[in-house]
């Protein structure tokens, strides 16, 4: 989700308001998943690398997140929304981590939709961490190192029992993955969107639908 500071900087406000009007974007975006019927949604809030920024922009990025914690879980809740984090939520501090694992556990049992929230979260450390413990398995005798597989990597991912994404969309003009799900995005079909994510509407959302349907995915083989 990517041109908070942009749109901010744009209009003369400080960063935060962008932050805030991001926020305002997630619950549109959670609406029309659910209304586009997309089982799940995942969402790179704040990157391992985000924490470069200011002490200050940290602090009003976890200050939102602490808000739409406290005042807006019950409405993803009624929605049928299960949250799930995955990243290192640790580093946040223990009250917000405690918060997020209050939150997982009060819509773990919803269905409507799975939204993963990526905080502090990036691709590489992901597959480094899923690396040490399977190699802790292997050194322990419970797994033989040339059994290993692609499926044991998968399972030992934070994404384990959500299924590999099936489009990736980057907004603001930028043409990257930025660390985002580099092991689950292997097959992802891409989608690049000229729009500052607090500008994320509704009908950008629909977009993206459409332009996923009109793709031809082969998985490396020839289409019938």
């Amino acid at each position: 989700m990517d041109g908070n500071g942009r749109w901010a900087r744009a209009r003369g406000l400080p960063i935060a308001q962008g932050h805030h009007e991001g926020g305002e974007a997630v619950q549109r975006c959670v609406r029309a998943a659910i209304d586009a019927q997309v089982p799940y949604l995942t969402l790179y809030a704040f990157s391992s690398e985000n924490w470069r920024r200011s002490e200050e922009e940290i602090g009003n990025l976890t200050s939102l997140l602490q808000f739409y914690l406290r005042h807006k879980l019950e409405e993803l809740h009624s929605l049928g929304v299960r949250l799930h984090i995955i990243g290192e939520p640790e580093r946040f501090g223990s009250t917000l981590c405690q918060e997020l694992q209050m939150a997982e556990a009060r819509t773990s049992a919803n269905t409507k939709l799975t939204l993963s929230l990526a905080l502090s979260y990036g691709g590489r450390a992901e597959i480094a961490r899923a690396a040490r413990a399977l190699a802790r398995k292997a050194a322990d005798g419970l797994l033989p190192p040339d059994s290993i597989t692609e499926e044991h990597l998968a399972s030992a991912l934070q994404t384990s029992g959500i299924p590999d994404p099936d489009v990736v969309v980057r907004t603001s003009g930028e043409h990257r993955l930025s660390n985002f799900l580099l092991w689950q995005s292997a097959y992802a079909e891409l989608v690049f969107l000229d729009v500052l994510w607090p500008d994320f509407s509704e009908r950008d959302f629909s977009r993206v639908v459409s332009c996923y349907a009109m793709r031809q995915r082969r998985f490396g083989g020839r289409p019938q």
